[in-house]
């Protein structure tokens, strides 16, 4: 489809142009409360909403995949490497996420799309400030059918994503939970917001980290979404 070809293709050239130096390096306080606040988002949507006991027969894919970050981290919480796959679309940081990665975890690379994966093979397909980067709706509702193919009946699509602009940034747009519910309308959501506003975790780390937790406590200053998005099981 011209739509899909045109889209990746501006995907490509949106982190092309991107200039971001340290903005996202796990040595800035502000950066590793946030991924640590997540994780403990996820582990607790595991534990006490879904009611998982371990993570070690669990199937999980990632889409943009990016360099293999985010999957690292799912090995620590207790995935299994053979059981973690990805796809991303840059091919270089493909790469990166093969060459740091257990040989057995598969990474695909190019448009997810069109990547050869099998349907309900995933009790979990991953989203991470993917779908902000897509900023045409009918490939968001192309990647998203993609997704929920991919999911197991009983799994589910877990979402992390922004839900306000950035008037700073024209190459991505926020996702509210609105347009995730259109995107996935057969699914049950829970829906968790967390993640203080970057601008304001910035600033106020550069004081202490301490000051992370303490305006966090404010929920209208979070910025982003820990969705879980359930498919329905298959009546027999």
């Amino acid at each position: 489809m011209p739509e899909q070809t045109t889209e990746t293709q501006l995907v490509v050239e949106r982190y092309a142009r991107r200039n971001v130096g340290d903005r996202y390096s796990v040595l800035r306080p502000e950066v590793w409360l946030g991924i640590q606040e997540r994780q403990r988002a996820i582990l607790k949507l595991f534990k006490q909403d879904l009611g998982w006991q371990s993570m070690a027969d669990k199937t999980l894919l990632e889409v943009g995949c990016g360099s293999g970050g985010n999957l690292l981290d799912f090995l620590r919480l207790g995935f299994l490497p053979e059981h973690l796959s990805g796809s991303e679309l840059l091919e270089e940081r493909a790469a990166a996420a093969q060459h740091s990665l257990p040989k057995v975890v598969t990474i695909h690379s190019g448009d997810s799309t069109k990547a050869n994966i099998p349907e309900a093979s995933q009790d979990i397909v991953f989203q991470s400030v993917v779908f902000s980067s897509l900023l045409d709706n009918q490939f968001q509702q192309t990647l998203a059918n993609q997704m929920w193919q991919w999911v197991k009946p009983g799994g589910g699509v877990l979402w992390y994503d922004f839900t306000f602009n950035n008037p700073s940034n024209p190459d991505v747009r926020a996702v509210p939970v609105k347009r995730v519910r259109e995107l996935f309308s057969d699914g049950k959501v829970i829906v968790k917001r967390i993640t203080l506003a970057p601008p304001i975790s910035r600033r106020i780390c550069k004081i202490h980290p301490n000051l992370y937790h303490l305006f966090n406590m404010i929920p209208w200053l979070r910025t982003h979404v820990l969705i879980w998005i359930e498919k329905p099981k298959v009546n027999r």
